[in-house]
């Protein structure tokens, strides 16, 4: 889990089609806005210095790009298409303006849509803006200027393709990360199912032998067997959802091969004091009684709690000191991990993108639970998880 993978972001559908979120959106709005008027701006102010009747309709044409491109993720098309005709009005009351400085604010808008929407409309709209080409070459920049406006459009419309690409790409990780994360889970799983189930069979065993000499044994031994079902069914309720409808193949435990049973928040000591050795402080708090959980939640604390602690180790920079809280009460437990490094992009990363987040997400999910990661504001980095108990009745 890479701390400087943790960036906001939009998400790619199976489609291809990219929807950013709000904030990002706004960033890209106000990075291409800022571009536009910097660059298309400052060049229109200086084309049309001397001519006062045509550079404020100039102006205006370049302030109604800059706002438009506020749209520019929700309705690329029609943004493309109101910034190119703007722009062709720009370059025809100033011609002294290039034509690809004028349609600056459209080929950011083909950048978006190559990025984000269905290739069919990307590769109209490239096509589209090649269109003016002539254009450059008539008004006396020949095949030089041309060749550049050409460029231009075709680079925008590559950086669109390479910022898809590279969105799909860290989705299909993400993808596998969750699919290897719930094969984990389904193994640990059928340990835990398996070992309840052989419990019950020893159980009705030992009842059936004393049924008739001691029937306060034998009651015993059957409230014992109702106690692991109820147990058994809960872990299998939690497989199941880890292979609900939407998953697919995620792995498969070989029949005869032993493992050993999971871990559990009753070995986290052995956890810190591993930590311990490579010279971090762990501070370790306990609230409440951990014993009796369901196994299930037992393992997604235990693996969340590592999981945190091998962040810190591999990527909190100059971090010597790390904190893990566990509370068990009677509905959830809640875990906490703290430590006082810094992100490797200066603390300023939120969770995203990391393998390790993804694993410990899906624990938190599959248990009905919630995680939170996020950097601190005063310095460091913290994990919590909020997961709820099912105890049996």
């Amino acid at each position: 889990m890479e701390r400087s993978s943790r960036q906001p972001g939009g998400t790619v559908g199976a489609d291809g089609h990219g929807e950013l979120s709000p904030r990002a959106a706004r960033t890209l709005w106000w990075g291409s806005a800022a571009m536009v008027l910097g660059v298309l701006g400052t060049s229109v102010l200086v084309a049309g210095a001397e001519d006062v009747r045509r550079l404020p309709v100039a102006v205006v044409l370049v302030l109604g790009q800059a706002g438009a491109l506020r749209w520019q993720t929700r309705a690329p098309v029609a943004v493309l298409a109101a910034n190119a005709a703007a722009g062709l009005g720009v370059w025809a009351l100033l011609p002294e303006v290039t034509l690809t400085g004028a349609l600056l604010a459209a080929q950011v808008t083909l950048c978006v849509l190559s990025a984000t929407g269905p290739r069919r409309w990307s590769a109209g709209a490239l096509a589209a803006m090649c269109l003016p080409a002539p254009l450059a070459f008539a008004a006396g920049g020949g095949p030089a200027g041309m060749t550049v406006y050409l460029l231009a459009v075709v680079l925008a419309w590559t950086a669109g393709q390479w910022r898809r690409a590279h969105r799909e790409r860290t989705r299909a990780e993400m993808s596998r990360a969750v699919v290897e994360e719930r094969a984990r889970i389904s193994r640990e799983v059928h340990d835990v199912v398996a070992h309840t189930l052989s419990v019950m069979v020893i159980q009705a065993g030992a009842a059936e032998d004393v049924f008739t000499d001691r029937p306060e044994q034998a009651r015993e031994a059957l409230r014992a067997i109702e106690t692991g079902a109820r147990s058994a069914l809960g872990e299998l309720r939690l497989l199941l959802r880890a292979f609900g409808p939407d998953a697919e193949e995620y792995g498969s435990v070989e029949p005869g091969v032993r493992r050993e049973p999971g871990p559990s928040l009753a070995r986290l000591d052995e956890l810190t004091d591993t930590v311990r050795t490579s010279g971090m402080t762990v501070h370790v708090h306990r609230e409440g009684r951990c014993d009796g959980l369901p196994a299930a939640v037992d393992l997604a604390a235990y693996r969340i709690i590592q999981e945190a602690l091998t962040n810190t180790l591999r990527h909190a920079t100059g971090a010597d000191e790390v904190r893990v809280r566990v509370s068990a009460a009677e509905e959830c437990v809640q875990v906490t991990v703290t430590d006082n490094g810094r992100t490797a992009q200066g603390g300023s990363a939120a969770a995203g993108a990391g393998r390790g987040l993804v694993g410990m997400n899906e624990r938190a999910r599959l248990v009905g639970g919630t995680l939170r990661a996020a950097p601190l504001p005063g310095g460091g980095f913290e994990v919590a998880a909020r997961l709820p108990v099912e105890r049996a009745s």
